[in-house]
């Protein structure tokens, strides 16, 4: 079951409404009492439905969770899908610039925050979850795979597991760096992170800064699973098929 709602976010979008979902197992209803990990994801249109994603192809997350009838509640939320790419702007940790995007305001710190403070309260509140660091992950791609990344570093008193699929490691990668060098990580950590190998010649020497990036989160002791996925791509068609190999890395010895 997917609960849908429209939600504002006024520290990032004023009033402006967005869309926010949440799966919930079937079989909570033979489970009245059952508790369950929650996954926070990022472009939340964009993985259900593809009646609402952005390029008319979903992940379709829901139909692979019922199917496998696996214990795990989904809470999502649109991103902000205004035209002068405002996307970029609250998925980035870090302000930066493109030469061919321009330069952005990193709101990604506003956007986890907001995630953190307000919305995982809520979920915790109306769903029932297993409301601890040990039962609360987040997963994305693309700028969201970055956010992933960033949550599980920053947010590790909150989230111990994430999943980043085809994170942006070229945006601020000093910074991103400096962040993986100096995070207070727990040892029980654990990060799913991939990358098409279709993907990898899309931005300038992406192959070693994902090589560089899997051995600074290893020197820090993060239980990493990374893989390069032969013939992936940058899109939801490709991730859909990862769904898989990132849930049994988040529920590896729970489910």
């Amino acid at each position: 079951m997917i609960n849908t709602w429209n939600l504002t976010i006024p520290e990032l979008t004023g009033d402006t409404e967005r869309r926010a979902y949440v799966y919930v197992p079937d079989f909570l209803e033979d489970d009245p009492d059952g508790r369950y990990p929650v996954l926070y994801m990022f472009d939340g249109h964009n993985v259900f439905f593809d009646e609402d994603a952005t390029y008319g192809k979903s992940w379709g997350l829901g139909n692979y969770l019922d199917e496998h009838e696996t214990p795990l509640i989904v809470a999502a939320v649109e991103c902000d899908r205004s035209p002068d790419n405002g996307r970029l702007s609250e998925y980035s940790p870090w302000s930066f610039q493109d030469r061919q995007l321009g330069k952005f305001t990193g709101r990604g710190q506003i956007t986890m925050d907001w995630m953190v403070n307000t919305f995982k309260p809520f979920i915790d509140e109306n769903f029932p979850t297993l409301p601890d660091r040990d039962f609360t992950f987040i997963a994305g791609s693309s700028m969201g795979g970055l956010m992933s990344l960033y949550a599980l570093l920053a947010y590790n008193h909150v989230f111990s597991r994430a999943a980043a699929l085809s994170p942006s490691l070229w945006c601020a990668p000093k910074q991103l760096e400096q962040l993986v060098r100096s995070a207070d990580i727990a040892p029980d950590t654990v990060l799913y992170m991939d990358y098409g190998s279709r993907e990898l010649g899309n931005h300038k020497r992406m192959l070693r800064q994902f090589s560089r990036m899997n051995k600074l989160l290893l020197e820090r002791g993060v239980l990493l699973d990374s893989r390069i996925v032969p013939g992936g791509e940058h899109c939801e068609a490709s991730w859909e098929r990862q769904i898989p190999f990132f849930l049994n890395t988040l529920l590896y010895d729970w489910a």
